[in-house]
């Protein structure tokens, strides 16, 4: 911008703040703004000043050069946006950039419209790929949880035992088994190093035992308990042997 074009826009200033442009006043523009250049961006940036009530509404608005500057870039960078670069094939590192350039210009300056919204990606994923994640437990896109209690559970809902909660002792989502022992420390019930067998099943899709069953293994476990029972009472009353000395 030189001097003549910073008059101008001083003039255009004075438009609404009713300053008095004076040639050291276009002299002293023109040097902060000599890189700038006097467009329809550098007016809308005078304008949008103007257009913002100050913070103080009893202080008087006077623009400066570098607000000038610093508004004129936003309007520019707004219509960059949803830039997205157009190639061409089989182009060189060299064109690469003189095409980026231009394009950014052209679209930044206004000559051509900016994208009225981002490229988004079009098509869904293969079929090929949707086997694979319903292989994997995919059920289909998240819904929204209806409650907040359906939504702090989501938030903590993870893989493996600790992601459902356990039918012998309820625990909830994320927090450990606990055994029915009560203590001072652990009012609720001491916190078992492993999950209950229940729950890993449950967490692993497969099925609980029936009540015979249960039943059944419980026996079982009982009778092998009581079975190694009566074999360490049984080590524990074989007699001494009897030391025999032989006639001499």
């Amino acid at each position: 911008m030189n001097k003549k074009e910073a008059a101008s826009l001083l003039g255009h200033c004075a438009a609404f703040d009713n300053r008095k442009p004076s040639e050291a006043a276009a002299m002293a523009w023109a040097a902060a703004l000599h890189d700038v250049p006097l467009d329809q961006d550098a007016r809308a940036a005078v304008a949008a000043y103007y257009s913002t009530p100050p913070k103080d509404p009893d202080a008087r608005l006077w623009i400066l050069p570098h607000h000038v500057r610093t508004l004129r870039s936003k309007i520019r960078s707004a219509r960059l946006e949803n830039f997205q670069y157009q190639p061409v094939a089989d182009e060189t590192p060299r064109e690469y950039l003189a095409r980026y350039r231009g394009q950014v210009q052209a679209i930044a300056s206004g000559q051509v419209d900016p994208p009225p919204n981002r490229l988004a990606l079009e098509g869904g994923p293969s079929a090929s790929f949707m086997r694979q994640l319903e292989e994997r437990g995919w059920q289909g896109n998240r819904t929204v949880p209806d409650t907040d209690e359906e939504s702090l559970a989501d938030s903590v809902r993870r893989a493996g035992p600790l992601g459902v909660e356990c039918p012998v002792c309820s625990a909830a989502l994320g927090h450990p088994c606990k055994s029915g022992r009560v203590t001072a420390k652990f009012p609720l019930g001491k916190p078992l190093p492993k999950p209950h067998p229940a729950r890993i099943r449950q967490a692993a899709g497969e099925p609980q035992p029936s009540a015979d069953e249960q039943a059944a293994r419980e026996r079982r476990i009982r009778e092998a308990s009581a079975r190694a029972l009566a074999r360490m009472e049984a080590e524990e009353n074989i007699p001494d042997a009897e030391i025999v000395e032989e006639a001499s």
